[in-house]
């Protein structure tokens, strides 16, 4: 089965980029660019991974991750960045993120992590109790 991927930016043209390099690589891929919306998205439907651009008009990518954190613990979460300092990256993988990646994204990179991210999704299931 290939990887279930959602990609949030606010700029259409990266975002529509990004989607069909990833989708190239034979991974299923949605798209959104309101963080408002991802998060409604991933109440719904179940992803592998959540790519999301750290500067997002309303919510960012930090305050997403919490909130994505909140509802959904085994989210795999990967922030993007044009320019992140050293206390972000620390700070956001705290907060539960699986990565901090700055663009543009390296797309052998980002296809690693994703395929990280679809095992350690794998691996909470298994890890989790299942609910009667």
């Amino acid at each position: 089965m290939s990887e279930k991927v959602l990609i949030v930016d606010d700029e259409e043209d990266f975002l529509e980029i990004m989607a069909e390099r990833i989708r190239t690589q034979g991974m299923d891929v949605w798209t959104t660019t309101s963080a408002e919306e991802a998060l409604k998205m991933v109440e719904k439907e179940s992803y592998d991974a959540v790519i999301m651009d750290f500067m997002m008009p309303a919510i960012d990518g930090f305050k997403a991750l919490k909130l994505l954190k909140e509802k959904k613990p085994g989210v795999q979460f990967i922030l993007l960045t044009g320019n992140v300092p050293e206390h972000k990256r620390i700070e956001a993988k705290k907060l539960g993120a699986l990565d901090v990646i700055e663009k543009p994204a390296d797309l052998k990179v980002l296809i690693k992590k994703i395929k990280n991210a679809k095992t350690r999704r794998a691996v909470r299931r298994k890890k989790s109790p299942r609910k009667k």
